[in-house]
């Protein structure tokens, strides 16, 4: 009777949750042979506050790459920033291309 228990963070949808009983289910029957009648998971859940990670807790983790998530799309959005830049010469590199090269007269 295999008891299956999977510790994550908090923000799994119950959607997600059910795929992680039914794949976890069918591993185990497809690898080891067991009877899915028999086997049980459980998924708890730890609010990140009380999950550390790299010596803080994953809440301040996710808060700091929020951040600077928020900073590099402000960055992107001003005229004259390496990003914008970037992303205008992508978008000229990809005009290029649709036009093919240049002709020879």
């Amino acid at each position: 009777m295999p008891y299956v228990r999977i510790e994550i963070t908090d923000g799994a949808t119950n959607e997600q949750k059910l795929q992680i009983y039914k794949e976890t289910t069918e591993m185990l029957a497809r690898i080891l042979g067991k009877n899915p009648e028999y086997t049980f998971v459980v998924i708890e859940e730890v609010a990140s506050e009380n999950w550390g990670h790299k010596g803080t807790s994953v809440a301040l983790i996710r808060k700091a790459e929020a951040e600077a998530r928020a900073a590099a799309a402000k960055s992107a959005r001003k005229p004259g920033s390496k990003a914008a830049a970037a992303k205008r010469g992508a978008v000229a590199e990809a005009a290029s291309l649709k036009r093919g090269p240049a002709r020879k007269s």
